[in-house]
């Protein structure tokens, strides 16, 4: 179900939802800086904030900001170009509002690193990143992964990040990057969250021109507060594809999102398309916009209920 949102002409793709003080908002990727929505009701109309970020000039390309409260401050994590012809970079800026503006950034790694979320456990403040590993051995699947990482402080690295999910499936290739050579996976878009004895680490796979793009999730039974020491298990039927959120008959290219409890429920904020509005051989037009869907959470286990009118 789409959200409902006052510009329909605005695009929201890999939203980040973020409640504070019983406001809600919506952080999305976008060329200039990140933009932002906000809402008084979940199911309400949001409203666009605008871009919310303050830069160095020669940042483009912002990806998939996610947003913490911490020593009542608020760290943006995000990724972005600059004019020196870097790649995606993970940068970290902070404000004293949750609309910002976010500033001071400061580059956290000088390589390909994107699809932040930031959490804070009884351990401490952690990243959840997504980073690439080169190695094309047979048996090891090249491409890009999930990694946390602990922090000292929302600007320190405390180490080096830890990799937690790697590719697995034929259906985590991304496709536009494969030949007779190289075969790249692509698990990125990270959020953790946990429930009960589980804890429960949600991605997305595979490549967002393909109907196998989907979102998947790991899930561990343990207590363990030091992310970097609890061994998460991706969801399969028996070794086999077993998404949580997919294209179907409505919807197309859905992935990279965010969860919230909401009024005692779940749901996951996505992106997706409109079946039909995408040309994977003409010019690139964005046309992902925010979605909503629920999810049950229930014993180490995540159901997703996608609508096309109402939850």
């Amino acid at each position: 179900m789409k959200l409902n949102f006052d510009l329909k002409n605005k695009k929201q793709p890999d939203p980040f939802i973020f409640e504070d003080e019983g406001k809600l908002y919506i952080f999305a990727t976008g060329y200039e800086g990140v933009e932002a929505y906000s809402s008084d009701d979940l199911f309400g109309e949001w409203k666009y904030e605008g871009i919310v970020t303050e830069f160095a000039d020669d940042c483009f390309d912002f990806w998939a900001p996610s947003v913490i409260r911490y020593n009542e401050k608020y760290y943006m994590y995000v990724s972005c170009r600059g004019s020196e012809g870097e790649n995606e970079l993970m940068r970290v800026a902070e404000a004293d509002t949750p609309l910002g503006p976010y500033k001071n950034e400061k580059i956290l790694y000088n390589e390909f690193s994107i699809d932040s979320h930031a959490v804070e456990t009884e351990n401490g403040l952690f990243l959840w990143l997504s980073m690439n590993d080169w190695n094309f051995d047979e048996v090891r699947r090249a491409g890009t992964r999930i990694f946390v990482v602990k922090m000292k402080d929302p600007y320190t690295p405390d180490g080096d990040p830890v990799e937690k999910v790697v590719p697995t499936l034929d259906e985590e290739k991304f496709t536009p990057q494969c030949n007779d050579k190289i075969q790249w996976h692509t698990i990125e878009g990270a959020f953790w969250f946990r429930e009960g004895d589980y804890q429960y680490l949600m991605y997305s796979g595979g490549c967002y021109q393909d109907e196998t793009y989907h979102i998947g999730y790991c899930v561990a039974k343990s207590d363990e507060s030091d992310l970097r020491k609890v061994d998460f298990v991706k969801h399969t039927n028996g070794e086999k594809f077993a998404p949580t959120i997919i294209g179907n008959d409505f919807e197309e290219g859905t992935g990279h999102h965010s969860v919230i409890k909401y009024k005692g429920e779940y749901y996951s904020v996505y992106h997706g398309r409109d079946i039909g509005v995408y040309d994977k051989n003409a010019e690139y037009v964005e046309e992902r916009t925010a979605r909503i869907c629920k999810l049950k959470v229930s014993d180490g286990k995540i159901t997703a209920y996608q609508f096309k009118d109402k939850i």
